[in-house]
């Protein structure tokens, strides 16, 4: 079976980028350049002109840090990419670490060997990085850890990579140009004004006067606007800022209409992009009170190094409070609207797995070929069918065989054909107007074997129990994140990903603050939107992975069982797609397991029935036959 991910980087153009980058690295003194994914927004998906990581090594998966030093190069990945990365990456120019592997280095401790070595010659390592590409967290963190091993960071304005990119010749065009629209009151359940006084109160309650907002899904989320500048999300590439008396955009002005102005003035300035380091500064020097809020961990060290400049008199009194961005926490937890909003959008996303599904059986009872990239295309079409499709949430994992081990497997591929006894999973979403939505489902093509339904059926019983987990006020997503693990550890099995992650309302299909994995220490509270989708992976064999959206409901003191005082808080669901009975070994399943198991494919049977062809809801009724 052929790999369907794209080839090692030609060799010669590989070493022609790390020549060019070494050569800019040594005419300002560094000992090493470290590239992060992350674009000025700290994106997870970047545009085009900021995949600045993936151009210099041809490692395109949506994480992983390359760091480069005069005669070395490393990429750093988790779990999800440790296949990948071997198979995009030329190991002869550029090392793989594979994070949490015994024998693998992190970055930290690939850093602390070169410091170490570099004091035992007498100098330090200077290792430089673009401020605006990195947190102020992220930089403190490696400060901490580091001051002891003779590296010195080195923030250089400019980054060094668009600089190589420029010098040879390489077409980066403009990110900046899709339309902005205004997202209506109807769907978004709550008008700008009101947002904007809501994170006012915020700004009062902390005794600050001015927040810079850096991070793409909160501007559209305070704003109300939706762009396309991002792959995936619907967002636009804009500063913000907002005081107790004023707000500030800056992006190309040139690609607002009318109607976006007219929505938002008088009550905003706009501005271009580029003014926003200049503003920044004169709205600081200015401000009363001299106090401005600064999220660490979702701020650049660039932007909080325009708040803390070396010199001058007038910067002197800004006191910088650290703290969570009240944005963050406003958009996690979505109003009526919101949910309803994705409710309908995921019973959509439903429909067109559904049909994608049956699809798939429909051509094996009449002997036709499928390969993986025929999969992805007809997901993508039963997506598109439906109404107010604005695009996909992310690209569809369309995985077949070995293949499916591989967590983010991104660019299914036309010659792999999906043969008996093979695995498929298939991990997709889709943007509609009123939603984001994201799920996952595996299936076996023909018969499958003893040993895959046991371990489905073991992934299946780990979803089951986050799913349908009641939990009291306060409890985090690191508590639920075992409670899921438990059944499968016991039988031997992990994954490596984390168990859940937030959404957006038509928004970033990954969210913050809150998720369910071994660092999520946010509360999980109504409102929230959560996916759950536990897995096991095994390369040379495949993978499994079975995937819904929530969202989180407090519970009646019925559905708890008696009267507390603390509230009691649990999952209801937004995706609705059967699970494979034909994977699923009834009895191991524990009573109240199969109760929740049988009352799920009821309610899918409920909610879509109505919207299927005859046809359709034959084939959904048999499949959610157990």
């Amino acid at each position: 079976m052929t790999s369907i991910l794209t080839p090692p980087v030609h060799l010669e153009s590989v070493q022609f980028k790390l020549s060019g980058l070494r050569t800019l690295m040594a005419a300002h003194g560094l000992e090493g350049y470290l590239i992060p994914s992350a674009d000025e927004h700290l994106n997870e998906y970047v545009p085009t002109s900021k995949q600045r990581r993936s151009w210099l090594s041809g490692f395109t998966g949506s994480a992983g840090d390359c760091l480069i030093s005069s005669d070395q190069a490393w990429l750093f990945v988790d779990a999800r990419y440790y296949q990948q990365a071997d198979l995009e990456v030329d190991p002869t120019l550029i090392q793989v670490c594979k994070l949490e592997l015994s024998g693998h280095k992190t970055l930290l401790e690939t850093l602390e060997s070169l410091g170490y070595e570099s004091m035992e010659k007498g100098k330090s390592f200077g290792m430089g990085f673009d401020p605006f590409t990195v947190s102020v967290e992220q930089v403190r963190a490696w400060e901490r850890q580091l001051e002891p091993t003779g590296v010195e960071l080195i923030p250089i304005p400019g980054n060094l990579v668009d600089q190589v990119r420029a010098d040879q010749g390489a077409d980066v065009p403009p990110d900046d140009t899709s339309p902005v629209f205004a997202l209506p009151a109807a769907i978004a359940g709550e008008a700008f004004a009101t947002k904007l006084q809501r994170v006012r109160d915020a700004l009062k309650q902390a005794k600050v006067g001015l927040l810079p907002i850096t991070k793409l899904d909160q501007i559209a989320w305070v704003f109300n606007l939706r762009g396309w500048d991002v792959p995936y999300n619907p967002v636009l590439i804009a500063y913000a800022v907002i005081t107790l008396d004023a707000v500030f955009l800056f992006t190309n002005l040139q690609r607002l209409d009318q109607q976006v102005r007219q929505t938002l003035q008088p009550l905003v300035t706009l501005l271009p992009y580029e003014a926003y380091p200049a503003t920044l500064q004169k709205l600081t020097a200015q401000l009363q009170p001299p106090r401005v809020l600064v999220d660490l961990k979702q701020t650049t060290l660039g932007t909080y190094q325009l708040l803390t400049p070396k010199a001058g008199a007038d910067q002197v009194m800004l006191k910088i409070v650290e703290a969570v961005n009240p944005i963050e926490g406003m958009k996690a937890c979505k109003n009526t609207t919101e949910i309803a909003q994705m409710q309908q959008a995921n019973l959509k996303a439903s429909r067109a797995k559904v049909r994608t599904l049956k699809w798939i059986a429909d051509q094996q009872i009449t002997g036709q070929s499928m390969t993986e990239a025929d999969v992805a295309v007809a997901i993508a079409q039963f997506y598109r069918q439906e109404t107010e499709f604005q695009g996909l949430s992310f690209p569809p994992i369309s995985a077949v065989g070995a293949n499916s081990s591989i967590v983010h497997y991104g660019t299914p591929d036309p010659e792999v054909v999906l043969q008996p006894g093979c695995w498929l999973l298939l991990d997709s979403g889709a943007q509609y107007l009123m939603g984001t939505t994201d799920d996952t489902r595996t299936l076996v093509i023909g018969d499958p074997t003893p040993r895959q339904i046991a371990c489905y059926t073991e992934v299946l019983k780990a979803h089951i129990n986050c799913a349908m987990q009641r939990f009291p006020k306060g409890t985090t997503g690191i508590q639920l994140d075992g409670i899921t693990r438990a059944d499968l550890w016991q039988a031997g099995l992990d994954y490596g990903h984390g168990t859940g992650h937030g959404v957006g309302a038509f928004l970033n299909v990954h969210e913050g603050p809150n998720g369910i994995s071994k660092r999520a220490q946010e509360p999980l509270v109504p409102g929230m939107i959560n996916s759950i989708e536990p897995g096991y992976y095994e390369p040379g064999w495949g993978g499994i992975r079975l995937e819904n959206l929530y969202v989180v409901r407090e519970l009646t003191v019925e559905a708890v069982g008696h009267s507390t005082p603390v509230p009691w808080y649990g999952f209801e669901p937004l995706t609705f797609i059967p699970f494979e009975p034909r994977l699923i070994d009834l009895e191991q399943l524990e009573s109240r397991q199969r109760q929740w198991l049988g009352d799920y494919h009821a309610a899918v049977v409920a909610q879509l029935t109505p919207t299927l062809t005859a046809d359709e809801a034959a084939w959904l009724q048999a499949a959610c036959r157990l």
